[in-house]
């Protein structure tokens, strides 16, 4: 499958949020958009030796700040059950009814 990753992230993505040691790569967050005025967070991720240090808290609150910043009025995210108190009490997103089609 051929696909223009390059057109397909600027067009879809805002953007992600970075956190580095030095010159390592400890964490980062892809925030996603519709074009208008919902954000997507996906694709989070801390280095294990680096987790529960507050690195993946901070990520979101600049995604939620330069998502705002961008004009989009709401963030969403998906996420598995065992990272609920991360998502809900550590960045206080909200809990909401959504639907899924499995697709595989």
């Amino acid at each position: 499958m051929a696909i223009d990753w390059r057109n397909q992230v600027e067009h879809h993505s805002l953007g992600w949020v970075c956190a580095f040691e030095a010159d390592r790569l400890i964490g980062f967050v892809n925030v996603a958009w519709d074009g208008g005025m919902h954000a997507f967070v996906i694709d989070t991720l801390v280095a294990p030796d680096r987790r529960h240090a507050g690195i993946g808290r901070k990520l979101l609150e600049v995604a939620e700040r330069e998502s705002r910043s961008a004009g989009c009025e709401w963030l969403h995210v998906d996420f598995e059950d065992a990272l609920r108190d991360f998502y809900f009490y550590a960045c206080d997103f909200t809990p909401t009814l959504a639907g899924m089609i499995a697709l595989r």
